[in-house]
């Protein structure tokens, strides 16, 4: 198929070099002046991968939608509103696009796809989301790993995941659009508050981190009118291991270096959902303590070892309260 992907950042060259690999035609499309741009049209490769040299590295956004029958949008999760009010001059019409990115509208509490439908008429152009664990680092590598693809559109999540199965990505069908949007998301907050503890050296408390964490994303999925059980799949806890535990995890090292009084100088998609997560647990009614946590942290007017161990240390209750 041809395919573009929009976006050359960590992820959205991963895609690129993914999809070319499996035997599509790519074409790669980043902002004229980005660095990450730059360095992939001058030298084809950046610190993650090399591109193959049948792919278009390209800035020319009307060239690359034209190019693709499947769009992928790969870009920071904040800015996507902004990003479709370009995209959306053009005929799209027949189109599919895929959002693989992982957050909520900070200033709205919208998912993605809620954002792309304001935009888009997914009747004529279709929309699904693509998440899961992995990194570049280890994908390049040849290291497999199992994703999700999700849409309202049956026919077009099929097609997707028969499309992009391979033996290093298996592809799964998601059925709660909710739940795997909102748990993909919501992942990158554990992972800054995993961070933290690393930080701190409580990395121990990661066990009831991820116990607790899972329930907190379960109870808002429902209440949001998902499927709670999602928060158990791999848009959510089986994206842990990357997110919580892994030296590459944006969100893990965030969390860390903030701690310690050092900065990240890379996107941690986490810090913006954090508080469009607290947006929507008051919305509807959940407690999300330890989205109240980590925004206590960042917010930098506590103390960080009171703020953190007194979210293990709280009233007592059952465990699966």
């Amino acid at each position: 198929m041809n395919i573009s992907v929009l976006g050359c950042g960590r992820w959205g060259s991963c895609i690129a070099w993914y999809l070319d690999k499996i035997g599509n035609s790519v074409y790669s499309w980043g902002l004229t002046d980005a660095p990450d741009f730059r360095q992939l049209k001058a030298e084809h490769k950046n610190e993650y991968l090399s591109y193959s040299p049948s792919m278009v590295v390209s800035d020319d956004l009307e060239a690359s939608l034209a190019h693709g029958e499947i769009i992928v949008i790969s870009i920071s999760s904040q800015n996507l509103r902004s990003f479709l009010q370009r995209v959306n001059k053009f005929n799209l019409d027949g189109k599919t696009f895929v959002l693989c990115m992982k957050g909520i509208e900070q200033t709205t509490g919208k998912r993605l796809s809620e954002v792309f439908e304001e935009y888009i008429d997914t009747e004529k152009t279709p929309v699904a989301v693509w998440v899961g664990p992995g990194h570049p680092q280890d994908y390049v590598r040849g290291i497999p790993n199992c994703m999700v693809i999700d849409s309202k559109n049956e026919s077009v999540k099929k097609r997707l995941v028969d499309s992009f199965n391979s033996e290093l990505i298996r592809f799964y069908l998601g059925n709660d659009l909710i739940g795997t949007e909102v748990g993909a998301a919501a992942k990158n907050v554990v992972g800054l508050a995993a961070g933290m503890l690393d930080g701190l050296g409580y990395t121990s408390l990661k066990g009831a981190l991820m116990a607790r964490g899972t329930r907190e994303i379960s109870r808002l999925i429902s209440a949001m009118g998902g499927n709670g059980m999602s928060a158990y799949g791999l848009c959510h806890l089986g994206d842990y291991e990357a997110t919580l535990f892994s030296k590459w995890s944006h969100n893990r090292m965030y969390g860390e270096m903030y701690v310690k009084g050092e900065k990240f100088e890379k996107l941690a998609e986490g810090v913006y959902t954090t508080q469009a997560l607290l947006k929507l647990g008051d919305e509807y009614s959940v407690d999300l303590p330890i989205a109240r946590a980590v925004s206590e942290v960042l917010k930098g007017d506590k103390n960080v070892r009171e703020i953190l161990s007194g979210l293990f240390m709280r009233s007592i209750k059952s465990e699966f309260e």
